[in-house]
This record gives structure tokens, sequence and C-alpha cells, in this order.
């Protein structure tokens, strides 16, 4: 009698008996399915048949697509960011324009981002697991970026980091994100100088 593989794979119990490269390729088809589909249409089994999988390769990770969506948007909050430390708030904050630019322009990224920040108007679940993976860490470098411009001098004390995150990354937000237009060139040095001057001035 020959042995199924797959039912060979399955003898020993737990997490450590699931196969690295598979679950790469599941978070990989997550955000193809999410780019292609959006979220309220997408489905394990299409999540699956893009991987390359079986639906139970899929369950034995996670209990559903929400929580599928969940867990990366997690992994991708815990990833972060190195705050920039170019010496400057001009430089501090190109640099972080430029970090944020390449993000949202990236194909998955444009069509993920959107999407699921409407599902996050209807669930909480995934609202908070946005704000940690999109807000927070930008939060956390604006905050860095601040308290370093003050100890400089750029910057007066008691500048409001959400209030320069605001300024920094609004307008790239709306360009790309809302609008979804495309940066005229130059376009990040003078978004980067308008930042500067309205938080030296106040």
């Amino acid at each position: 009698m020959t042995t199924d593989p797959r039912t060979s794979r399955r003898v020993p119990a737990g997490a450590a008996v699931l196969r690295e490269d598979v679950t790469d390729a599941i978070r990989a088809a997550v955000f193809e399915e999410l780019a292609a589909v959006g979220f309220a249409r997408m489905s394990i089994e299409g999540i699956a048949r893009r991987a390359g999988v079986g639906k139970t390769a899929v369950y034995r990770r996670w209990k559903s697509k929400l929580a599928l969506v969940l867990d990366l948007l997690s992994a991708f909050a815990a990833q972060g960011l190195p705050a920039p430390a170019t010496g400057s708030l001009y430089g501090d904050v190109r640099a972080l324009l430029e970090v944020a630019s390449h993000a949202l322009r990236h194909p998955v990224a444009s069509q993920v981002i959107p999407d699921l920040l409407v599902e996050s108007a209807r669930n909480p679940e995934i609202s908070e697991a946005i704000k940690a993976a999109l807000l927070d860490g930008q939060q956390g470098i604006a905050a860095v970026i601040v308290r370093e411009a003050v100890q400089r001098g750029e910057l007066p004390e008691g500048t409001d980091p959400d209030r320069a995150l605001d300024l920094i990354i609004g307008p790239l937000y709306w360009r790309l994100v809302v609008v979804r237009g495309a940066l005229p060139k130059g376009y990040l040095d003078e978004l980067a100088a308008s930042a500067v001057a309205a938080l030296s001035h106040g």
C-alpha cells in the first residue's frame, strides 16, 4: 500500500512541522489575491490556488482569511523601519518621504492599502491592525525626527510629532493613494522643504 505523502506530512502534530516555504508562498499569495480581488471577494480557495497548495495547508496556519490578513499586518508592523539619521531635519524628512513613497508606489501596496482601509471602517480588528502596521511605526519615526531636530535647535521645544507626521506624509498619501497621481520631478524635495518650513515656523 502506497503512503500518501500528504498524509505522511500531517502525522507529526504541532507548528514545528509546518513548512516555511509553504507559509511564505501563502503569504505572498494573500497580497496578490488582495490586489487582484480585494478583501471582500478574497477566499481561502483563491489564496490556496494562487499559492499552489491545498486549502488544508492554509487552514492549518490560519483559521480564516481575516486571521491571515491580521497576521500579515502584524508581521509588517513588527518589522519596523529605522528612523533616518542624516544629521539634519531636512535630510531626515526627505529620507522618510523616500521610504514612504517607495512603499506606497509598490503595485501591490497601492491596491491593498485602500481596500483594507475601506474594510477597516466595518471591522475594528482590521482597523487596529492597520493602525499598528501603518501608523504606529510612522509615529515612532516622527517622534525621533522631531526630538533630534529639537536637540539640534532646528525645531522649537514642544513641537508635536503627530502634527509633523501629518505635514510630512499627508500630502504624499493624498497624491499616491487617494488621487493616484504620478510624482513630478523634484516633488519629494519640494515637499520635504515645505514640511520643514511649516514645522520650523510653528
